[in-house]
């Protein structure tokens, strides 16, 4: 092991208390606001860019990067300035970003069409908090630094910096997001963030300038184990991997994304808190059971299986991933001369595994073949780190038999992993994916009942029966005693008929289109477009004009003059979610805009997992109008699914909609349900229980 020995049990508690509060605030504060400000701006961005979990992932590899220049400045400074040069590049350093908050993105940043948005939303992260964030990233690895340089033992301050961040995202669904603004949000983030350049500041300053300035002596002969780099890279592709998958194929609920993270975070603590706290035989054994069940239910029958059993597997699996990632690579850490090699080595492991989960992935794979490939990633550097450990009875093949069945269980998660691939791949007619998700059309049935669907992840987009007697019928979630349905048949009959659809899936409603009505699709997903029209019949087969606007439907409709639109359908899914920005008070504003005053706004709001029916009958109430909830039931011979709608209508025309009058349910007023906005959501008051 390179460095030297770690003492067990606490560090000593050093003379200067002040000074070593100093350090701990700094630190803390900075690592609680590195934090924060991630789901935070993600949030504020999600909606311009379809509200999609590929916007987390790009803005975590774009918090990895940043945080690996970060770690390489601090590394840089540690070997090439003197102290009082370092608090004076530091300093400065501080004072222009402060010079730059309130932190906000530009509304000029939102895109114009449907094309991959990942590098709009890198330049537009560096521009709003780029240098904030630097310097906050900076803090941990130079501090400590600083910190060890006085003779000091400096990693407890890096499981306090953990804390910090684990704190963060914590506070942030349940304290932050529900009860202030995203304006408010950022502006006390910004006053927070004040507080923290005063305290780094005078830690600069008291270290640094006020000390006589020496040489720093840091020595260059340092072995730098590939170990170093791949431990934490595996950890963060599994990160990654895992949020993406949770998000995409179990439930795409939003605030999934932070659970993840903290249990990322929690590893570091454990790991670096105390290294007792990790031993082999309580975290390899558990993992290799974790593994095997992950590896179990990525098989297509379990693909649906209950949200309680698949989030705490793949939950646990990931935390115990990172337990022994983490904990291997606290066995490998230098003497704390080296900290800074150190730190930017790990930061560089955790940026490539984001490189390789947020760019390489999306566009070298068809589907989340990432996921398979970090778990079996996991199990060879298990394999690894027991070879070149002497002291186990592994070491160099020692235990020839404990060594075959180690070898026979990792060839058989990746084997296992492979077939189920290959499985994938054999029965589909189609695989694609890009920037919004992955895309998988599949044929299945016989006869009459033989139908095409599309999937995106395990979630149902749409259907139809490849009998040429039956390829017009409008089936899964769009029957002919849907909301939808309803509301084209009560509004604008009499004749030529606009319909304007957010979402456009197979295109299933262009089905009810007649000679000389219109349908306007917006879609942002150009890989849906291409489907539509390729494996899928219904906009040519429709018999009214049909025409698709590429980009985000809310900014699309933004940007349009009037429409005069008879019937408007809101049924754009991300997952089985329609994206937050899309229901605020804001949103049914432009949705009420492009359509007629005896028009309607049906919200398709069937959801596993939220209870949308609240937030759209308060925009109702709100503008005034009012809302009929239609909920259907299954029809197997017809192919229809059981469908949740909710129809907005101008209360003076409601007695002209005698379908919606017979089939709907009138909801009554709202109580003690705060409308949603673009400043305000509350996803846990409509989680379903």
């Amino acid at each position: 092991m390179n460095g030297c020995p770690f003492r067990k049990g606490p560090f000593p508690v050093q003379k200067a208390g002040s000074r070593v509060l100093l350090y701990a605030c700094t630190i803390f504060l900075s690592a609680f606001l590195l934090f924060q400000v991630q789901p935070m701006i993600a949030k504020m961005i999600l909606p311009w860019f379809g509200g999609t979990a590929a916007v987390w992932t790009v803005c975590m590899l774009f918090f990895q990067v940043v945080l690996l220049a970060g770690y390489g400045y601090a590394a840089w400074s540690i070997r090439n300035l003197t102290p009082r040069m370092q608090s004076i590049v530091h300093v400065s350093l501080l004072a222009l970003s402060a010079a730059l908050l309130p932190i906000a993105p530009n509304p000029a940043w939102k895109p114009t069409g449907g094309d991959d948005p990942t590098f709009r939303i890198l330049a537009l992260l560096l521009v709003c908090i780029g240098l904030p964030y630097f310097l906050l990233s900076t803090t941990g690895p130079l501090l400590q630094a600083w910190y060890a340089r006085r003779g000091a033992i400096p990693y407890r301050l890096f499981a306090l910096s953990n804390f910090g961040s684990m704190l963060a995202l914590l506070t942030y669904p349940a304290l932050v997001e529900p009860y202030f603004t995203s304006r408010a949000q950022a502006g006390g983030w910004s006053a927070i963030y004040g507080v923290f350049v005063v305290l780094c500041g005078a830690v600069a300053i008291r270290d640094g300038v006020g000390r006589k300035a020496e040489p720093v002596r840091v020595s260059t002969k340092i072995r730098i184990p590939v170990l170093w780099v791949a431990l934490p890279a595996c950890a963060s592709a599994l990160l990654l991997a895992v949020t993406t998958h949770l998000s995409q194929n179990v439930a795409p609920i939003p605030f999934l994304w932070v659970a993840p993270l903290t249990l990322y975070l929690l590893s570091f603590i454990i790991c670096f808190e105390r290294e007792s706290w990790y031993s082999r035989g309580r975290f390899m054994r558990p993992l290799a059971v974790a593994l095997g069940g992950m590896c179990f239910s990525l098989a297509r029958e379990y693909e649906n299986a209950s949200i309680l059993v698949m989030i705490p597997l793949f939950s646990i699996g990931l935390f115990l991933a990172c337990m022994v990632c983490h904990g291997e690579m606290v066995r490998l850490r230098p003497a704390p001369e080296h900290l800074t090699s150190f730190y930017l080595m790990c930061s560089l492991g955790g940026a490539l595994g984001g490189v390789f989960v947020g760019l390489i992935a999306p566009r070298a794979f068809h589907t989340y073949l990432e996921l398979p490939i970090a778990m079996t990633a996991c199990a060879v550097l298990v394999l690894i780190v027991l070879w070149r450990d002497p002291s186990t009875e592994l070491y160099h093949g020692g235990n020839a038999f404990a060594w075959a069945v180690l070898v026979t269980l990792t060839l058989g998660l990746a084997g296992s992993l492979a077939y189920e691939e290959w499985q994938v791949e054999h029965e589909a007619r189609l695989l694609v994916r890009n920037f919004y998700g992955g895309l998988r059309v599949t044929d299945s049935g016989e006869g009459e009942e033989a139908q095409r669907v599309l999937n995106h992840g395990t979630i149902n987009h749409g259907a139809q029966f490849l009998d040429p007697a039956r390829r017009k019928w409008p089936i899964t979630y769009y029957g002919k005693k849907s909301g939808v349905a309803l509301a084209i048949f009560d509004s604008g009959r009499d004749g030529p008929q606009r319909v304007g659809v957010v979402g456009l899936g197979t295109g299933t409603l262009a089905a009810y289109g007649r000679a000389g009505d219109a349908y306007r699709y917006y879609e942002i997903n150009p890989l849906v477009v291409q489907i539509a029209n390729t494996e899928f019949t219904y906009l040519k087969d429709s018999a009214a004009k049909v025409d698709i606007a590429m980009g985000d439907a809310r900014i699309s409709l933004e940007r349009e003059s009037e429409r005069h639109f008879d019937v408007i359908a809101i049924d754009a899914f991300s997952g089985d979610s329609i994206p937050i920005h899309l229901l605020t008070k804001e949103a049914f504003a432009q949705y009420f805009r492009h359509t007629k005053r005896e028009g309607a706004v049906a919200v398709h709001v069937s959801n596993k997992w939220l209870d949308l029916v609240p937030v759209v009958r308060q925009a109702a109430n709100d503008a005034g109008k009012s809302a009929v909830l239609v909920d259907t039931d299954d029809e197997d011979d017809e192919g229809v699914f059981g469908a949740t709608w909710v129809v907005l209508v101008d209360p003076g025309e409601l007695y002209k909609k005698p379908s919606l009058k017979v089939n709907g349910t009138l909801l009554g007023k709202s109580k003690d349900f705060r409308a949603w906005t673009d400043e305000y959501s509350n996803l846990f008051r409509i989680l379903k229980r």
